[in-house]
């Protein structure tokens, strides 16, 4: 069966400005796995989700009890994997055609050197109101940017090198098993004389979904966002839809603007890497998106 490697929006987990309860994140995650079932059975199937609010919460929790040092990035990571892995997993289980799913703890290696980590870019937690930016800054010394109306938390985002665990996916997929894997990207480890070691950072997961996707020359590779398709323009009157181009087409919109663009970068970078397909769309349009009627679909020539 093909392969697909799907990435999956922070929608499909928690909706905008909602609560990070359980339940709100359950419901989701229910309605989101319910579509990626109908695929299960027809494609040997990877999930890699974001966590950038599950994260940001984290640290927040950390930093509301100070007689504890606040955990590290690379570790709270870790935690959103175990934690959004396990609910997505019990979720897709109970689909009757769903027989073996497997949450994987994934190491991604960055380069120590990337330059994210001087101009921190990728955003993690809530958002906030502009005002309140001066009185976060001077409690916990954190970086914002605009993110829309708001202002959010920005951290270090370094380009993904190396997934660890790459043998140990194929493995599982040689069982039939539904793999969820680089979780919030992975976990940031740079190399040293010992070994690996944990960096305070968050990787893209757009950008971690096209490394497994290439590691594992998968035949699709899936970014599911909260947009139908890319779109020229957009924003303005003469905005339009992109259906089926190639990479060539789509590399004016491959921009650092923390929107569309690291996932159309994500795209060309696998699409040129591997010669094979990839699709921008929404999640209810998951079937639609692999029988090429919605969407932007993305192509090498």
């Amino acid at each position: 069966m093909e392969l697909i490697v799907i990435a999956l929006g922070g929608n499909a987990i928690c909706k905008r400005n909602e609560q990070l309860s359980v339940e709100n994140q359950y419901r989701n995650i229910d309605a989101t796995t319910q579509l990626i079932a109908k695929l299960a059975g027809k494609y040997r199937l990877v999930i890699v989700h974001g966590n950038g609010p599950q994260v940001g919460l984290l640290a927040l929790q950390n930093a509301a009890y100070p007689k504890v040092p606040a955990y590290p990035l690379d570790i709270l990571v870790a935690e959103t994997q175990g934690m959004l892995g396990y609910m997505i997993g019990r979720s897709l289980q109970q689909h009757e055609n769903v027989k073996n799913v497997v949450t994987l703890l994934t190491q991604v290696e960055v380069d120590k050197n990337d330059p994210s980590f001087k101009d921190p870019t990728k955003y993690v937690g809530p958002v906030y109101q502009p005002e309140e930016e001066q009185a976060l800054k001077q409690q916990y010394g954190w970086q914002f940017k605009k993110d829309g109306q708001y202002l959010r938390r920005v951290v270090p985002s370094p380009k993904p090198k190396n997934i660890l665990e790459i043998d140990t996916i194929k493995k599982l997929l040689t069982d039939d098993a539904i793999v969820i894997c680089n979780g919030g990207g992975g976990v940031p480890v740079i190399k040293d004389n010992h070994g690996y070691k944990g960096v305070e950072a968050v990787i893209d997961k757009d950008h971690s979904a096209a490394q497994l996707a290439i590691q594992l020359k998968a035949d699709h590779l899936m970014i599911l966002t909260d947009a139908d398709a890319v779109y020229e323009n957009w924003g303005t009157p003469q905005q339009t839809a992109l259906h089926k181009v190639n990479t060539e087409r789509l590399k004016p919109l491959a921009v650092d603007d923390g929107a569309i663009g690291p996932k159309v970068k994500s795209v060309i970078e696998f699409v040129e890497e591997t010669g094979n397909k990839a699709y921008i769309g929404t999640l209810t349009d998951i079937e639609a998106l692999m029988a090429g009627s919605k969407g932007t679909i993305v192509s090498k020539n």
